[in-house]
């Protein structure tokens, strides 16, 4: 690893590190090396640009990379054609087609089923029941969003569909290198594609019975399928990706908000106390400052197509740059005692208020490949919020809140808690 402002002896020990405790030493890049830093040589570098200049500077030139490049590993998961691995004017064809569906004005119409979803999951529990959150709270965003953008008859096959999407991602959230090597073979591999094939394969089934019955309109797969100038493949992959996006990204980010919630009883007590309120409400700081604290993706990468220069670097194609909401969201000069939990920053009317810059805080990205569903989840999320604090009495057990995984962080177990009372 080098840069301009480089310590002596600080590369093996961050290399270290960013393998074993990667979101530490994040944060430890811009105090060793100062916001420009790289790793590797040649094709095989890896370059961190740190902070919210660098972010707008990235986020503002995006035909300077490749997302398709960039996050090719989830190819086996979501199909070569997914939003997620579109570039240039297939990515504004596809994402104009899903937009609409994704409107400020047509989330707020979800919100009911949301609401029964995950009133669905709560009437499972029993008293006394000693829950893994994470788990749970995984169950409550698949079955609402698949019953919100695709219908009933996909929502019945919610946990089949979910177990399936859950073995191929198990591929992803590995380091690039061990990737490269399943893609060889490995019998986990063999499983990913297994699973994305099955998962296709149901998917079909629902578009022929869809083109079959074109009375059952009004969701995503409607919108999709009144588009002629979408190929049957290019639909496949839209319904799954958005699946396993919705659901990975926002059931990390909602683990974190529970964690909250059960770590502090009054945290739990003045969320519950602020639901039936109006305008802004001390659970919306909740939800707010846990995405500033755990961003649901700490590290967004980009493959260089186009030579650049960033502050006096040269960066060449196949370079691959970084850039870390989670490092930009614990910036002291941004964020004032950047590692307290303090929902009252998000309070307009607080003393501590701040509306921060387009490019201090990216819970979901940003610049023209910001997350189509960015909306849709902090909807969701805070349904489900509402919903555990109106219906539900918990008791926190255990939780190894140290966060793992860079493309859905999440804590390394948990929480778990035991159901105290139910209404």
């Amino acid at each position: 690893m080098s840069s301009r402002k480089g310590k002596p002896g600080g590369q093996l020990r961050t290399l270290v590190e960013l393998t074993r405790t990667p979101h530490q030493a994040l944060l430890n890049l811009p105090q060793r090396f100062g916001t420009v830093s790289t790793l590797g040589a040649g094709r095989m570098r890896y370059v961190f640009l740190l902070g919210p200049q660098a972010n707008d500077f990235v986020l503002s030139n995006s035909e300077l990379f490749s997302w398709g490049k960039s996050f090719e590993a989830l190819m086996v998961v979501n199909g070569g054609t997914a939003l997620l691995l579109s570039d240039g004017e297939q990515h504004r064809r596809r994402r104009q087609v899903l937009v609409p569906k994704f409107a400020h004005g047509e989330v707020t119409g979800y919100t009911d089923q949301m609401r029964a979803a995950a009133d669905s999951v709560i009437d499972e529990w029993r008293p006394g029941q000693r829950l893994d959150m994470s788990v749970e709270i995984r169950k409550m965003v698949r079955r609402g969003t698949i019953a919100t953008l695709f219908g009933p008859r996909l929502t019945a096959d919610e946990a089949w569909l979910g177990a399936l999407i859950d073995r191929a991602l198990v591929v992803v959230d590995r380091p690039q290198p061990v990737q490269s090597l399943q893609r060889l073979g490995m019998p986990s591999w063999r499983r990913a594609v297994s699973a994305r094939r099955e998962v296709a394969e149901r998917v079909v089934a629902e578009v022929a019975h869809r083109r079959g019955c074109p009375e059952e309109a009004g969701d995503v797969l409607s919108l999709l399928l009144a588009r002629s100038d979408l190929t049957e493949t290019e639909i496949i992959d839209q319904v799954i990706s958005v699946t396993a996006a919705s659901y990975v990204t926002s059931s990390a980010a909602m683990s974190w908000v529970a964690n909250a919630l059960l770590a502090d009883r009054e945290v739990w007590r003045r969320s519950a106390d602020s639901v039936p309120g109006s305008g802004w409400r001390y659970l919306d700081g909740v939800v707010s400052e846990s995405l500033r604290m755990h961003p649901p993706v700490a590290l967004l990468p980009r493959v260089v197509v186009k030579p650049f220069t960033y502050q006096g670097l040269r960066i060449p194609p196949g370079n691959r740059v970084l850039i870390s909401p989670y490092v930009t969201h614990r910036t002291a000069e941004l964020w004032p005692d950047p590692h307290r939990f303090d929902p009252h920053r998000w309070d307009p009317e607080g003393p501590a208020y701040r509306k921060p810059g387009r490019h201090e805080y990216l819970p979901f990205g940003g610049g023209p490949h910001r997350c189509l569903g960015a909306g849709f989840a902090v909807a969701e999320l805070t349904v489900i919020v509402e919903q555990l604090l109106r219906r539900t009495t918990l008791t926190l057990d255990a939780v190894d809140a140290r966060p793992v995984g860079l493309a859905d962080m999440r804590p390394r177990s948990g929480p778990h808690a035991t159901v105290t009372a139910l209404a």
